[in-house]
């Protein structure tokens, strides 16, 4: 799904640390730059930085069962267009992630239809259904070697379930990733940000509490087995603190925040466009403060996008029954370029941390998010710090038109992606 060429010169570029330099690829690799042949083909970048391919812990591609949404071919196009050279795709599909084979299916449609690499997460129960483990054994065994577990989009509510997830998934290092949401304090109807908004707004209310107590919970409950959790898009100043206090304790406990999060706030909702409804949901100034510096100084650890393309029959509805969820891999390193580079919180050899080496770490994803040197795979995003533009929702690569950020001028900066050693997106 890449171009033909198998062989590149990358020329003028420099790294995040400053560093500069030729890039020669070769056979999917980084080789050295005096072996480049005479016709080799070149791509002049002067003026960019080149970046490891940056890689999402939280992608929905809806196929099998919701291709009228997305594909793993649209949505791994869109994901190349991002810059992006690994995603990880979620369980909840039709059917479920919660067998080996659903694993490898998934896996099989990755390796054939990609734009980028996609792994597998497995569901921690079956069916979603909160109640009974997946097999989770099996799917770390299987060829889709599965390593991050989640139900999102639910809750794994039930704290013996929880427990018994960690517990399980500790021998092989496997990770739960916990869609925090306590089902009794959020209800099934809660859609806007518990606060003066909610009420001025007539919309059930989704208190921030809601999710720092299943967040408190569940790294007690990591803390007790003694593995690994991994907390999905934090949206609240509570979870920070707890987060914070758990890591001070030495639990192995990592945590995501989603563009989103970083950059949308509550008023967004005032003209009950269903594009700004998500799960959770945007929050008020001060929880948007508490994220932006908790990435900043690594309590949250990673930038994970959340992507969640819908089809338009599931958008146009009342803001209280539509679908939740919004388009986030095109624009996810604009989001962060915007709000935390060029504002100073954190600078690009950090931004790398959080959206490369970190996230491929958390994953377990070899050939992913490592150095541009002699001998490592060639995946890279080459990015132009200085481009603008105004968001386009219909010039996305994806399927889904829920982009919050149409209409909206942000950075520009994904000028290639390169996938093992091949142009998987080329502006232009």
């Amino acid at each position: 799904m890449t171009s033909a060429s198998t062989s590149l010169l990358i020329t003028g570029a420099r790294q995040a640390d400053g560093t500069s330099g030729d890039l020669f690829v070769a056979d999917g690799r980084f080789a050295d730059p005096a072996d480049a042949p005479a016709g080799v083909h070149r791509v002049d970048a002067d003026g960019l930085l080149a970046l490891p391919g940056l890689v999402d812990l939280h992608t929905h591609l809806r196929q099998p069962g919701r291709e009228d949404a997305e594909t793993v071919a649209t949505g791994t196009a869109a994901a190349a267009r991002g810059g992006f050279t690994c995603v990880h795709a979620m369980a909840n599909l039709t059917p479920a992630t919660d067998t080996a084979e659903a694993a490898e299916y998934v896996q099989a449609l990755g390796e054939r239809e990609g734009h980028c690499e996609v792994r597998v997460v497995g569901a921690v129960t079956k069916g979603l259904g909160g109640s009974e483990l997946s097999e989770l054994g099996l799917m770390a065994k299987s060829a889709a070697s599965v390593r991050v577990f989640s139900d999102d989009g639910r809750c794994v509510a039930d704290s013996l379930v929880m427990r018994r997830a960690l517990t399980y998934v500790k021998p092989f290092g496997g990770v739960i990733a916990q869609h925090s949401q306590d089902p009794r304090l959020a209800g099934t109807d809660a859609c806007c940000h518990e606060s003066e908004w909610s009420g001025r707004l007539g919309l059930p209310g989704w208190p921030s509490q809601a999710e720092s107590v299943i967040v408190a919970r569940d790294v007690q409950l990591a803390e007790l087995a003694g593995s690994r959790l991994h907390v999905c898009h934090v949206s609240t100043a509570e979870s920070v603190e707890v987060i914070r206090w758990a890591k001070r304790r030495g639990v192995q406990v990592t945590a995501e925040v989603t563009p989103h999060h970083l950059l949308l706030d509550t008023p967004l909702v005032a003209g009950y466009d269903t594009t700004f409804k998500v799960n959770p949901p945007l929050r008020t100034s001060e929880h948007l403060d508490a994220v932006r510096e908790a990435l900043a100084d690594g309590t949250i650890d990673i930038v994970a996008t959340d992507h969640a393309p819908h089809a338009r029959q599931d958008k146009d509805h009342p803001f209280d029954v539509a679908l939740p969820g919004m388009l986030g891999l095109e624009q996810a390193l604009a989001v962060v370029v915007d709000v935390m580079v060029n504002t100073g919180r954190i600078d690009w050899p950090t931004l790398v941390r959080r959206m490369s080496s970190t996230p491929a770490r958390i994953g377990q994803v070899p050939g992913q998010g490592g150095r541009l040197a002699i001998g490592e795979p060639a995946n890279l995003v080459l990015v132009d710090p200085s481009a603008r533009a105004v968001v386009d929702a219909d010039a996305s690569a994806s399927r889904g038109r829920n982009n919050p950020y149409h209409g909206r001028e942000l950075p520009d900066p994904v000028v290639a992606t390169v996938f093992r050693g091949r142009i998987s997106y080329q502006r232009g």
